[in-house]
């Protein structure tokens, strides 16, 4: 039986074998001065950058990698095809601004692929068994739901009803591994709940990578540039880089949350423990995917549909097949099991997803493999993991980790306390964080900040939820 996107929650998010598209090195020396100076050209970093520079204020954005994107990464070279590494999906079609900007850039934006289907060994569900999986997950959303609005934050899966029976490790890999890139235990049932509604999902047919990158074709910036220490007060901030020092009014910074905490940019004087603390509370969790290219569609399935198993555990996956119409199939890992089997490197990650697929598909599957690829994120240096997800009573560290110290200002999807995970999430840091850096610097009239946008939760009732990634 075929599903609605509406009934499933599915996965995303090492480096690629390619820039993405748009990517460019800076030609002129360096400047030295700059009004802000903005760390990190992944959607934050670029909102960021094109907020000033709509301001008419002097901006530069300073790289680590070799690309713009971040954790927004399409390889073209690997398939000839474009593979999103990272982030996979938009949301919010009636507000999201990334969306009118890419269709204004001519690039394809479209509904994400709407046939998804559960396999129960080597067939698909049947109807009453589909209705019983989405049961399950109602069950399921409905009980972290009310958790959430419990005197103390709990873990997601303290909360689960006992009797899940044979649907149990599917609806945990889609509620945690596949929606955070965490095991339900290791995750806040407040950040959960508290995620906006990620049903009406669009992707770029050119990529997500490819997007950011042609966002950012006018903004100056650093290549391969890495900030290596930070000296800030409340009058001035001196970014050190490979290429020499710069000298900013404010800056914006939006690494990771692990790259943070992880103390891979020295800080002068140190960033307030305050800070500190929150970003080791929005760890980021592990989410990859293994590419393969298959000759012939063994799989017999259609243009983007997505799989996911019956499962008895959380070693499970989730596959997007014949991507874009295309021989490219992605098959997506995540919590402890993915972050486990990342660890043991690509060729261990290529041999489960054969396996795997063979399990559900036939023995015909692993044959047909033409060439493949794994990414790997959390052994990616600039990144260090996937998306953040908030662990057990950690949910408030959100807003405390987008309060600004001195003129620094932090930015980035965990910054962003319902849209957490998603690229949406992070160019709407990107634009707060510039605003207020712009107001801080005296270029705004300090006004009072828009009223944040009412909250859309998921309703327990109703279907399950679509991808995060």
């Amino acid at each position: 039986m075929t599903m609605t996107r509406r009934d499933l929650l599915s996965a995303a998010a090492a480096l690629a074998a390619a820039p993405a598209l748009g990517a460019r090195a800076w030609a002129a020396p360096l400047p030295r001065e700059a009004d802000i100076v903005v760390i990190g050209a992944g959607a934050a970093g670029i909102s960021a950058a094109r907020r000033v520079m709509a301001a008419n204020r002097k901006v530069i954005v300073v790289e680590a990698s070799g690309q713009i994107g971040g954790r927004c990464l399409t390889d073209t070279a690997t398939f000839g095809v474009p593979f999103d590494r990272g982030a996979r999906w938009m949301y919010n079609p009636d507000s999201n601004p990334m969306i009118r900007l890419a269709r204004a850039a001519g690039l394809d934006v479209a509904t994400a692929p709407m046939g998804q289907k559960i396999r129960i060994g080597r067939r698909n569900a049947r109807a009453g068994e589909t209705e019983e999986f989405l049961a399950t997950m109602v069950r399921a959303n409905r009980a972290i739901d009310e958790a959430s609005r419990g005197k103390a934050d709990v873990a997601c899966a303290s909360v689960l009803p006992k009797d899940l029976g044979v649907w149990a490790g599917a609806a945990e890999f889609v509620l945690g591994a596949g929606f955070a890139g965490r095991d339900l235990k290791e995750l806040s049932a407040v950040d959960k709940a508290r995620a906006q509604d990620r049903n009406a999902a669009l992707a770029c047919r050119q990529g997500m990578g490819a997007l950011i990158a042609r966002l950012g074709e006018q903004v100056p910036l650093a290549l391969s540039t890495p900030a290596s220490r930070v000296s800030w007060s409340n009058r001035d901030v001196t970014v050190e880089t490979s290429a020499g020092k710069i000298v900013a009014r404010a800056a914006i910074v939006t690494v990771s949350s692990n790259v943070l905490a992880a103390g891979n940019i020295k800080f002068t004087p140190d960033i307030p423990k305050r800070q500190l603390d929150a970003a080791a509370k929005l760890g980021l969790g592990s989410l990859d995917r293994i590419a393969l290219q298959l000759s012939g569609n063994p799989l017999g399935l259609g243009r983007d549909d997505i799989i996911i198993e019956q499962s008895d555990s959380t070693r499970t996956a989730l596959l997007l097949a014949n991507i874009a119409g295309s021989s490219l199939c992605s098959i997506d890992v995540g919590g402890s099991f993915g972050r486990d089997l990342s660890a043991q490197g690509e060729a261990a990650m290529v041999a489960f997803a054969k396996e795997w697929l063979t399990k559900l598909f036939g023995s015909e599957v692993a044959a047909a493999v033409k060439k493949s690829s794994a990414t790997r994120w959390n052994a990616a240096p600039f990144t260090l993991g996937a998306m953040s997800s908030a662990a057990p009573g950690g949910q408030g560290s959100r807003k405390v980790l987008s309060e600004p110290f001195g003129c620094m200002f932090l930015a980035g999807e965990a910054t962003h306390e319902t849209l957490w995970g998603t690229v949406d999430g992070a160019w709407e840091s990107g634009e707060r964080a510039a605003e207020a850096a712009l107001r801080r610097i005296g270029a705004l009239k300090n006004e009072p900040a828009a009223p944040a946008p009412k909250q859309r939760r998921r309703a327990p009732a109703k279907s399950p939820g679509a991808p995060t990634n």
